[in-house]
């Protein structure tokens, strides 16, 4: 190989290694720019253009259940595990009832929670919808409010500092730490938390279905402090009986 070629290779070589150890550093910006690219399109925007179709379909299961659309709460309960996503809402007794339940199609890592910037997993915890993206590059999502105030302080305590974050609830099927549904799932959980106010909304993001089972014998080691996290996950589904 002649020394301009050999120069050549070695350059994209190092060029490779660069982005590899900085890609988290580099993948916000990219991707904050394609979405402004994209345009400015509003939440409303988005609601009207899904909401007449996102609503004709989710009607059965609203009268299923009985229960009135929008909801006035609504809870996301998702299991790692399982790849499954539920959403709850309150029937006419007040009790929650489960309104539809979503393959997972997309998410990375392994049972434990998130703990910095890169390590591809999944969060999981007790949790807010942040915002939501109606110029996503998955076609639509629902953001997660993690790093939320206890994931911090478990960092500070640990020092860890780069915790990661744009954890998002998407479409399309491909994801990295994410929660992909698909683009059909994704416009009805928009719209539904467009329509039920994103303050009255809970999302539980657990390693399992700890109302039907319990952690796997072999799970990857996780923090003391896991088992605490646990129980409180715990607690929130109690009250959402098993499907």
């Amino acid at each position: 190989m002649s020394p301009p070629r050999l120069f050549a290779l070695l350059l994209l070589l190092g060029l490779c290694a660069v982005v590899l150890v900085f890609r988290a550093q580099f993948r916000r910006p990219v991707a904050a720019a394609l979405q402004s690219a994209r345009g400015r399109t509003t939440v409303a925007d988005r609601v009207a253009q899904f909401g007449r179709p996102v609503r004709e379909r989710l009607a059965p299961d609203f009268a299923r259940i009985g229960a009135s659309c929008p909801p006035s709460r609504l809870v996301l309960a998702a299991f790692k595990s399982e790849r499954r996503l539920e959403a709850w809402v309150p029937g006419s007794d007040g009790g929650w009832r489960l309104l539809k339940t979503w393959p997972i199609l997309g998410l990375s890592g392994t049972l434990g929670p998130k703990l910095r910037e890169g390590d591809r997993q999944v969060p999981e915890g007790l949790y807010r919808i942040e915002s939501l993206n109606p110029n996503s590059l998955y076609h639509l999502s629902l953001r997660v409010d993690y790093p939320n105030a206890r994931d911090r302080q478990r960092g500070r305590e640990e020092g860890r500092t780069d915790l990661g974050g744009d954890i998002m609830i998407h479409g399309n099927t491909c994801s990295i730490g994410c929660l992909a549904m698909g683009d059909p799932a994704a416009e009805e959980l928009f719209v539904l938390a467009a329509e039920t106010g994103l303050d009255r909304i809970r999302v539980i993001l657990s390693p399992v279905d700890f109302r039907v089972r319990g952690l796997p014998a072999d799970r990857p080691p996780v923090p003391a402090w896991t088992d605490r996290l646990y129980a409180d996950i715990r607690r929130e589904l109690a009250a959402l009986p098993p499907p």
